[in-house]
């Protein structure tokens, strides 16, 4: 009945028309459950905006938000070059979280200057190490890295949860399950009001713009994820290539766990990824895996998630609505990606004949 076939060529007018739609198609079936609820909904949208960007306090919230989703998209869009369907984000940003807390725990004694670069890398290390597992899989034994990635999430976050439980509770938490708080050295210094998180989320675009662009190993990721066999013909190591990119990848999946222990709630948690692995990947695929747009994309979903919070207190609307409202909004626009992608024909005689 219905046949799905990839569009050849998307001029840029058609792909706009699709996507103008798509936000049309978000705001009419927005509206119509706001005013169900008997809200205007011009007041609603209008105040999710607002929510998000209209003064200082809102716009570094926002920009806070932001951070750790550009970060994690970077990360994985690496794997995705090379068509590896890297899932376990979320793992990789638990690992990284939860090396960069035994070092703040551990060495809180050091200065600033050389606790923070030693959280760093040990973030870096551990979160890449997380994606090299299921990459050797892969490579050795030709397992499916969608479901294995997606599994050491699970891993991760039971992990977190023993250190959270037992291994690194606090004493004087008064018997709650939580980990103490760092010191100031393990903090995230500030510029404009911010964490220099946001500093560090261009710092790794710019470099990995560079890497996939301008350098012998970004045409080989980019070689391997057009065709395994032509890279294997050009004489490239494609095992080599996997696992080193993979590390890379997670690695920087692991450096936005650094970011959110160290400059967001100073201390770990089984709640400190917060789904940020699993949004990243949408993120990834909206801005067609180019670090620029995922940093205006994380900026504009991180600004959707603070103006759903800031309408649940204006207008005493349910965390639930709010999020459906978020849900059908995304959907709307992954909606028109996909439709500038693929074309739906109808096929009547089919139809007929049965």
């Amino acid at each position: 009945m219905f046949r799905i076939a990839k569009r050849g060529e998307t001029n840029n007018r058609q792909a706009l028309m699709f996507r103008l739609l798509g936000i049309f198609g978000a705001l009419l079936v927005t509206s119509v459950i706001v005013m169900f609820m008997d809200h205007n909904p011009f007041d609603v949208l209008f105040s999710m905006v607002k929510g998000a960007f209209a003064s200082k306090i809102r716009i570094e919230n926002t920009i806070v938000k932001a951070v750790p989703l550009a970060i994690t998209a970077i990360g994985i869009s690496i794997a995705f070059r090379m068509k590896f369907w890297n899932i376990g984000g979320e793992g990789q940003i638990m690992m990284g979280a939860a090396a960069a807390t035994y070092v703040a725990l551990n060495y809180s004694s050091l200065p600033r200057i050389i606790l923070l670069p030693l959280m760093f890398v040990t973030a870096f290390i551990f979160g890449g190490i997380w994606a090299v597992v299921p990459a050797l899989f892969k490579v050795r034994f030709g397992t499916n890295e969608t479901l294995f990635t997606l599994m050491m999430n699970y891993i991760a976050l039971k992990l977190v949860g023993y250190f959270q439980y037992t291994a690194w509770k606090d004493p004087n938490g008064m018997g709650f399950p939580v980990i103490a708080k760092f010191e100031q050295s393990g903090y995230l210094p500030e510029v404009f009001g911010i964490h220099i998180g946001w500093i560090i989320a261009i710092l790794i675009a710019v470099f990995i713009y560079l890497l996939v662009h301008h350098t012998k190993r970004g045409y080989e990721i980019n070689v391997v994820g057009g065709s395994e066999n032509t890279a294997r013909y050009a004489g490239m190591k494609v095992g080599k290539i996997v696992v080193l990119s993979m590390l890379l990848s997670g690695g920087i999946c692991g450096i936005a766990g650094f970011v959110q222990v160290s400059g967001v709630s100073h201390t770990l948690n089984v709640n400190t990824s917060g789904g940020v692995g699993f949004t990243a990947i949408i993120i990834a695929w909206l801005s067609k895996l180019n670090e620029g747009t995922i940093i205006l994309v994380s900026i504009l979903f991180a600004g959707m998630v603070q103006g759903g919070n800031y309408i649940q207190t204006a207008f005493q609307i349910p965390a639930s609505v709010a999020q459906i409202l978020q849900g059908i909004i995304l959907l709307f626009v992954l909606g028109s990606e996909f439709f500038v992608q693929y074309k739906v024909f109808y096929n009547k005689k089919e139809v007929k004949k049965a």
